[in-house]
């Protein structure tokens, strides 16, 4: 079972930001685990069994869409350390360039060894470290964008933000930058699959809530520091990541070490995201075929030097088809804010908002056209259109990025 401490690293990694609507109305609520079966909607709580596929449809697809980010962004940090070391032999001026296939498959390949990790509940090693890692590498950027504004003496940029050629390239930016800040807001896909796994007393609600106000706070203040002191430090220069984009070359060692943490992070977090799909997937298969030994049948295998340990036929082929379909799919679409402004735009309204919504509504039996109703009808409302123009300019961004 997992621990409060544990809980709270959890919910730090998971950026949680401005998730904090969603925060309340699900964590408000006492949940049975028969109904939330590793995060899915329950019949009751979405008001039907359409919606309650459609729920988990939506989760599944953006954690899938989630470990794709993970590729790309990986091999980014990656890239970015022999870049680094690059620049400081060359200079900062050399055409030091590089490739991400060959970190993407280096990171398949490790996904595909680690994906073999029996279940959700014995990861919380592994979200430590990534908490850890995290906490990490965002001091570093924090640190780093200070220190830049002051040795430049005056805050760069405008309140404008970077200028464009024409009114429609100024839209087109400012909707993909909704999308990429939408992106900040999956923790509600992940939030019951924690709630789950608590032991109680004191009830898991109570434990969810007071974790998760914690970590909204230190994810806010580490989003405002990291966003407001890089744009302050480069202006309308500042790349799409800073420990990636090169908006810092020196100290190298320490924007190496930093790119080297989100990769312990990422490899981490690929896996914490990818679980819940294995189970929900390879539950599923157990239930429709009870009597398959494909599917059912577990068989020990001793390696030279290691434990012996039991393999599954059916895990082992659609865990490791599952890695590389995301890999395949990161290299086709190698484009770091795009994917992001995308699969931010996909999930914030109907993951973080609506169903949240919809489930408070219903559990709390909130009828239509109170205070209450028409202020939470409103706010939703507000947030589709967030993220119907989010996936607009993210679509025009990501298709301008492969074929412009």
């Amino acid at each position: 079972m997992v621990s409060r401490t544990y809980c709270l690293a959890y919910l730090c990694y998971y950026h949680l930001s401005f998730g904090f609507p969603s925060f309340r109305l699900l964590s408000d609520q006492r949940w049975n685990t028969k109904q939330v079966l590793h995060g899915r909607c329950s019949d009751v709580s979405c008001s039907g069994r359409k919606r309650t596929w459609m729920c988990a449809l939506l989760q599944n697809l953006s954690l899938y869409g989630t470990d794709i980010a993970y590729v790309i962004t990986t091999s980014t940090s990656m890239r970015a350390i022999q870049k680094s070391n690059c620049y400081h032999r060359e200079g900062h001026k050399a055409a030091c360039s590089y490739g991400d296939t060959t970190y993407m498959l280096l990171f398949g390949g490790v996904q595909v060894v680690m994906s073999q990790i029996p279940d959700f509940h014995n990861m919380e090693w592994l979200s430590v470290v990534a908490a850890i890692m995290s906490f990490t590498y965002s001091f570093i950027g924090f640190g780093l964008g200070f220190a830049q504004v002051i040795e430049n003496g005056r805050i760069q940029g405008s309140i404008t933000g970077v200028p464009a050629d024409s009114v429609a390239d100024k839209l087109w930016l400012v909707f993909q930058a909704l999308g990429d800040i939408a992106f900040a807001y999956p923790y509600s896909i992940i939030l019951l699959e924690i709630q789950d796994t608590l032991k109680s007393p004191p009830p898991e609600n109570k434990t969810m809530k007071t974790a998760s106000m914690i970590a909204i706070f230190v994810t806010t203040f580490f989003y405002l520091c990291c966003g407001c002191f890089g744009y302050a430090a480069f202006g309308n220069n500042t790349p799409g990541n800073l420990l990636t984009g090169f908006g810092f070359y020196e100290p190298y060692w320490l924007i190496d070490f930093a790119n080297a943490c989100i990769v312990l992070h990422l490899v981490g977090g690929y896996q914490i995201f990818s679980q819940p799909v294995f189970a929900f997937v390879e539950r599923w298969f157990t239930n429709k075929f009870p009597s398959s030994g494909f599917v059912n049948n577990f068989y020990t295998i001793k390696l030279p030097l290691l434990p012996s340990f039991q393999m599954n036929p059916l895990k082992i082929c659609f865990r490791t088809a599952y890695v590389a379909s995301t890999t395949v799919i990161a290299m086709i679409f190698p484009y770091f804010n795009q994917v992001l402004g995308v699969l931010g735009a996909l999930n914030f309204w109907p993951l973080a908002i609506y169903f949240p919504v919809e489930m408070y509504f219903v559990q709390k039996k909130i009828q239509p056209w109170t205070r209450k109703w028409v202020v939470l009808r409103s706010f939703s409302f507000f947030c589709l259109l967030v993220s119907i123009v989010g996936l607009i300019g993210s679509i025009e961004g990501l298709i301008s990025a492969k074929f412009g």
